[in-house]
């Protein structure tokens, strides 16, 4: 039988082969506004569920959560989350930086994280307790594993190695830190980096529980810290900072909160 993390990564392939698929025509593909005014295509919904197929077969009884089709009931108290393509409007701009998230929470913990960008071939994941590992995509598997660590934290936030994300919208809130840190241009998602040890900080300025699962358990293994700018210390909404360090974050999250002066 698969283990929770193969069955993870089996699924973010598929769904990362069927978001392919919709990338190369995606001049060519409709694009709706939802109410909260972000853009969603046939991609996200087809993404979603060849993803949430592949999961139904294979554990029957847990929930699924995404962000296009709900959620459905859980009999075992676990629950996959997905966000079919992060980073929709990269998607629809053909900017290759988008990815496909998978995690599982079981009891409220989130256990297994994987990430994928399909353009560049590349993917994270890591299981509570098991580290976190960056590998490349070939042939539709996974292969060339490497363990992943953060870096070497520096001495303050000032001059610090700062990626936010996203590039168009609510940058405000990251503005504080922005003057203070060293911002960045990003390959692939800021707290991705942090955990591979390319970035000190990150500040994503946004989202809901499906943007952050696969991080909450990525950048811990690799030797990170999170925290909502609320204060929140699991997967949620709103905005969240990503940091080599708790020192670090905490100091991260005392100057966007305009606790501390810069």
């Amino acid at each position: 039988m698969e283990t929770d993390l193969e069955l993870a990564q089996r699924a973010a392939l598929t769904g990362a082969a069927e978001a392919l698929r919709h990338f190369a025509v995606i001049a060519d593909l409709p694009q709706e506004t939802k109410k909260d005014g972000t853009v969603v295509t046939l991609a996200d919904r087809a993404v979603e569920h060849a993803i949430r197929a592949v999961l139904a077969e294979a554990r029957p009884d847990d929930a699924i959560l995404g962000e296009e089709h709900g959620e459905t009931a859980s009999r075992n108290g676990r629950r996959w989350i997905i966000d079919p393509i992060d980073g929709t409007a990269l998607f629809v701009r053909g900017d290759g930086r988008w990815l496909v998230l998978i995690a599982l929470e079981v009891d409220g913990e989130v256990t297994v994280g994987v990430q994928v960008v399909p353009v560049q071939g590349l993917a994270w994941w890591a299981t509570r307790g098991g580290g976190a590992y960056r590998g490349k995509v070939v042939d539709g598997g996974l292969a060339a594993a490497e363990r992943i660590r953060v870096a070497a934290p520096p001495d303050g936030v000032a001059g610090s190695r700062l990626g936010v994300v996203p590039l168009d919208w609510g940058r405000e809130i990251a503005a504080p830190l922005i003057a203070v840190a060293a911002e960045e241009p990003w390959p692939v998602h800021p707290p991705l980096l942090v955990a591979q040890g390319d970035l000190d900080v990150a500040v994503q300025t946004g989202g809901q529980i499906w943007d952050f699962a696969a991080s909450s358990v990525i950048l811990p293994e690799a030797g990170g810290y999170f925290r909502g700018l609320d204060g929140q210390e699991r997967a949620g909404s709103g905005a969240y900072v990503f940091a080599s360090s708790p020192e670090l974050l905490d100091a991260a999250l005392s100057i966007l909160r305009g606790q501390t002066v810069p």
